[in-house]
């Protein structure tokens, strides 16, 4: 798995799990400030696509994924 397909991964697993805890519709609801996880995640990705800077994909690649 390259680095940029794992960080796309982590970003949509990221993005599910928060709204399955913080959706108010969602069986699993925990606590609404769960969602703050998926505004954080967008965030990051969006400030990343200018910026170049992704904590995730340092990280991946830490963990010896392929270019």
């Amino acid at each position: 798995m390259t680095v940029n397909n794992a960080v796309m991964a982590i970003m949509g697993a990221m993005i599910m799990i928060s709204l399955l805890l913080g959706a108010s519709i969602s069986p699993y609801a925990v606590n609404e400030n769960w969602l703050w996880l998926s505004a954080f995640v967008g965030f990051m990705s969006f400030q990343s696509a200018f910026t170049g800077f992704c904590p995730a994909a340092k990280i991946v690649k830490a963990l010896g994924a392929k270019q």
